[in-house]
């Protein structure tokens, strides 16, 4: 792949997100969490923020992205997908204070990892599916660019 600056990335892992949505949307359960009303948002490692929101319900959409923006900023900060990081926490293995988190801040799921296109790290949440397909929507989007 050649090396593309970040909004282009950005806009073609939007691009790919709306053609993998419907896919999603088919399984009810994914269905019923959001009703199609679904947010992501993309942090690059200088802090730059990109983010989309789907569907038809402007309130869910917000309520969505809000919390795609919470699971990508806790991935930038934490360097850490957002389950694996509150896990460590609650083991005691890493203390969330160094990382200016509070627990009432957790996601409280899985839905924020980071992604590598072109060396270069964005951290992304997604949410409005179920924890897995937030996570898996967003690889399958960014393996479609590398292929």
């Amino acid at each position: 792949m050649d090396k593309k600056p970040t909004n282009q990335i950005v806009e073609q892992i939007l691009t790919n997100i709306a053609q993998l949505l419907p896919q999603y949307l088919q399984n009810e359960a994914n269905n019923a969490v959001a009703e199609g009303n679904v947010g992501i948002c993309l942090i690059s490692e200088e802090g730059q923020t990109y983010g989309k929101m789907y569907g038809s319900d402007q309130v869910k959409q917000r309520f969505f992205y809000q919390l795609a923006w919470q699971k990508a900023s806790q991935v930038w900060i934490t360097k850490e997908n957002t389950g694996v990081f509150e896990q460590k926490v609650f083991n005691g293995e890493i203390n969330e204070r160094k990382f200016g988190i509070k627990r009432h801040d957790f996601v409280g799921w899985e839905g924020g990892q980071t992604i590598w296109v072109n060396n270069q790290a964005l951290a992304v949440g997604f949410s409005g599916l179920r924890a897995q397909d937030d996570l898996d929507i967003v690889r399958k989007a960014v393996k479609i660019l590398k292929d």
